[in-house]
């Protein structure tokens, strides 16, 4: 019996913290119903714990991550499907949100870019395209007939795109699929199949970094503020990632230090598998401040400064 909400995630090895801290979210805003997680080289010990809130799908070896993010929902598809990187946080519950795709309509946050290639749809024979909102994929909530079709189509066409001319690879100018699954996805959301069920949510809904004016309202929750009032439903950290480099210890790695290390979490991760920076304790935090210092100046001799001077 196909179930009425579902959500799929992937991980590799080095995002696996990231995927505890998506998991943990999701269960903090009430969320238990099943998550799929397509395991792209995850190792044997994490993957036992993920195993205790989702279900492991086996993922194809040596495949770029950007053509693996339908394969989950299209083997275990649901009512409504939550498809959600795991570099987010989910701040409250995205009821809202699902109840608005169960409708028959899909939802996917307005991207900084602004992109549109209106061969799309003839390269990937879906039709005519047009022109409208250029939308992420990092959060994509497809429901009923629409959002199964939109998962069909987006599965069978990801075969289509070739990774090696796409941005994150030789950056073939022109290419018109350079930013691979995304581009496929706003093609079909442009193309005759789902053009007309399209909901694309405001930025503000799911921020990305540098975060400015957001403030953590509430840690327990998870809750967040922007400055304008807004609480978002996540938030996203597409770039840089806390447990692999050293960065400023702002509002996501704040959040994860907590879905980490927390008592009332689902899956709880052993403090020693984390950098001291992220740990517990004195010394841990003495080097945050002391990679804050270093990342602060870093932004404002790159950023602050040159902005500055231009005006």
């Amino acid at each position: 019996m196909t179930p009425p909400l579902a959500f799929y995630c992937l991980s590799s090895e080095l995002y696996y913290p990231g995927a505890v801290g998506l998991v943990n979210s999701l269960r903090l805003q009430g969320h238990d119903e099943p998550i799929y997680l397509l395991d792209c080289g995850l190792a044997q010990e994490h993957r036992e714990l993920l195993a205790r809130e989702v279900t492991i799908v086996p993922g194809p070896a040596a495949t770029p991550p950007y053509l693996l993010k339908t394969i989950a929902p299209a083997a275990n598809p649901a009512e409504v499907m939550v498809l959600i990187d795991v570099d987010m946080v989910v701040t409250r519950p995205l009821t809202p949100l699902i109840e608005r795709a169960a409708e028959g309509n899909v939802l996917a946050v307005k991207d900084n870019l602004d992109r549109y290639v209106p061969e799309w749809g003839r390269l990937l024979g879906l039709g005519d395209s047009e022109p409208g909102p250029y939308v992420s994929s990092g959060l994509v909530i497809a429901g009923g007939g629409v959002g199964a079709a939109l998962i069909g189509h987006w599965h069978d066409r990801l075969n289509l795109v070739e990774y090696e001319r796409s941005w994150f690879d030789r950056d073939e100018a022109g290419y018109p699929f350079a930013y691979l699954d995304q581009d496929v996805l706003n093609a079909i959301l442009r193309s005759p199949v789902a053009r007309d069920r399209l909901v694309a949510l405001d930025r503000g809904l799911a921020p990305v970094p540098p975060f400015h004016g957001l403030e953590i309202t509430d840690a327990r929750t998870l809750r967040c503020r922007a400055a304008d009032g807004v609480e978002p439903y996540l938030i996203h950290q597409f770039v840089r990632k806390p447990w692999i480099e050293p960065m400023y210890h702002g509002i996501y790695s704040k959040l994860l230090r907590r879905l980490w290390l927390a008592d009332d979490v689902a899956l709880r991760l052993d403090e020693r598998e984390l950098p001291r920076r992220l740990r517990r304790g004195t010394l841990a935090r003495l080097e945050r401040r002391a990679v804050d210092a270093i990342d602060l100046a870093r932004w404002y001799s790159r950023d602050v400064i040159p902005q500055r001077l231009g005006r």
